[in-house]
């Protein structure tokens, strides 16, 4: 009759998992509907989105494949190596990678090792020794998917955080390339700089000829002239701490003390010059915070299931084996073998509503976290399309200055011869056409480098750097 009974209990217990399972225990994250359809802007076009066709995606390329320049790719390398904030990102993994461990470990028995010696006398009578060796080892038997809810939670924890490490390794990327790039900016504007330098002394000079030669030129101009001169030679002053400042950085961002960083020139760079950014979903799939915020979204599905779970029966097996020479105060010589073997099962009935609250802050996190992928998931696709538009507005504006600055070297000649033959050209039409073409020539190099730094931007954007 007896077990009857058990039977009864153990198919009750059976059918009340089976039903449980039913209302979402047991059931596993699947992606929600989120907005991402149509969340690049055409940077041309007067269509509100870009209709991607094509599934390569340029944020697909390994870095090295579009950052061809050696030195460049040298550096990057020196930093993914040595960055301290990449460094910790890949500790931060292994220590979570240790808590998904003790999440796995739990579905197995503890056992626990515990001998006791007691040695007793009662009233100067002989002393009596008794000892145990206890083995003990007890079993939390997951019916309701607690242990397995937690689990996954580690597990959606593990793959958020090796998003993250990516995400630095990214910046890392992106921020290396940029302040090379700006070093190659700061070269080329100091030679436009230099060269202007011996244009404007080369002014002054004349000017000092002039007026020492010929009547009708006054000191006046000969003072414009000098100070036209400082002036490119104070601008070439402040490029050079620029370029020893972006230095001190790269250098930090390489993981090394401050020093010269060996480059290229920009007219030597090479960079990809048309794009793919691809569709809406690919964002899902490259970004790597785009990811990790849809992983933390399905840590928090988990830890609404755990805290369900909570609702229902704790059951826990123990069973215990000691070698012992003592039993019921009897003295037992040899010592003999007890076994015992005992189940527990815990029902909540009132916990001043801790389970209750735990559930609906739960569901509310879950909430957030669905607010924040979905915010992320447009931030990325803003930044693809501020990318695309500034690749394609500096492309435009360095053919127009290009233009200019063509223009403008040829009003300098030209101011220049006609003043020299004719009083009707002035000293401060010279200097003006000079800083017109010192102007013009820094716009030049400055769209160039922006061109550059969209390339960056778009790559990572797209969620490059993963490679």
């Amino acid at each position: 009759m007896n077990w009857r009974s058990n039977m009864k209990k153990l198919m009750m217990y059976m059918s009340a998992a089976l039903l449980l399972s039913s209302c979402g225990l047991y059931n596993k994250y699947e992606r929600p509907e989120v907005m991402a359809d149509g969340i690049i802007r055409d940077p041309v076009a007067m269509a509100d989105t870009l209709a991607a066709k094509d599934t390569t995606s340029f944020g697909n390329l390994p870095w090295r494949t579009v950052f061809t320049d050696p030195q460049l790719q040298t550096l990057i390398q020196q930093g993914l190596d040595n960055n301290p904030d990449l460094l910790n990102a890949a500790l931060n993994v292994k220590m979570v990678n240790e808590a998904l461990k003790i999440a796995r470990l739990a579905f197995l028995p503890s056992v626990v090792f515990s001998p006791q010696g007691t040695l007793a006398s009662f009233d100067g009578a002989k002393a009596s020794k008794t000892y145990q060796l206890p083995v003990s080892a007890s079993w939390n038997v997951d019916l309701f998917g607690n242990l397995l809810s937690q689990k996954r939670s580690a597990q959606m924890q593990l793959i958020a955080t090796k998003d993250y490490q990516t995400v630095v390794k990214t910046n890392i990327i992106s921020g290396i390339a940029n302040l090379y790039y700006t070093l190659l900016m700061l070269d080329r504007q100091v030679e436009i700089i230099t060269d202007m330098e011996s244009l404007t002394k080369e002014t002054w000079d004349k000017m000092k000829f002039m007026h020492e030669n010929r009547a009708g030129y006054r000191s006046t101009a000969v003072q414009s002239a000098e100070a036209a001169y400082y002036s490119v030679q104070s601008q070439k002053v402040d490029l050079i701490r620029q370029i020893r400042e972006c230095e001190n950085s790269l250098s930090l961002l390489i993981g090394q003390q401050g020093q010269t960083i060996k480059r290229g020139t920009l007219a030597g760079q090479s960079l990809p010059t048309s794009f793919s950014a691809g569709v809406g979903i690919q964002l899902l799939n490259n970004r790597a915070d785009v990811h990790a915020s849809e992983m933390s979204l399905a840590q928090c599905f988990y830890d609404v299931e755990t805290a369900r779970s909570r609702f229902y029966p704790n059951l826990t097996v123990t069973g215990t084996a000691a070698f012992t020479n003592s039993a019921g105060g009897a003295v037992i010589n040899p010592g003999k073998w007890l076994l015992s073997a005992v189940g527990s099962l815990v029902q909540p009935i009132f916990q001043h509503g801790q389970i209750v609250a735990g559930l609906k802050v739960a569901k509310m996190k879950y909430e957030q976290a669905f607010n924040t992928w979905q915010n992320t998931v447009l931030k990325a696709g803003n930044e693809v399309s501020n990318a695309l538009v500034s690749y394609n507005s500096s492309s435009e504006k360095a053919v127009l200055d290009g233009k200019r600055v063509e223009v403008l070297k040829r009003n300098v000649e030209d101011t220049k011869r006609l003043m020299e033959s004719s009083s009707n050209t002035t000293y401060l039409e010279v200097i003006t056409a000079q800083g017109n073409l010192l102007n013009a020539e820094i716009n030049e190099v400055t769209d160039q480098f922006n061109k550059m730094q969209s390339v960056v931007n778009l790559y990572m954007a797209l969620g490059g750097g993963a490679k």
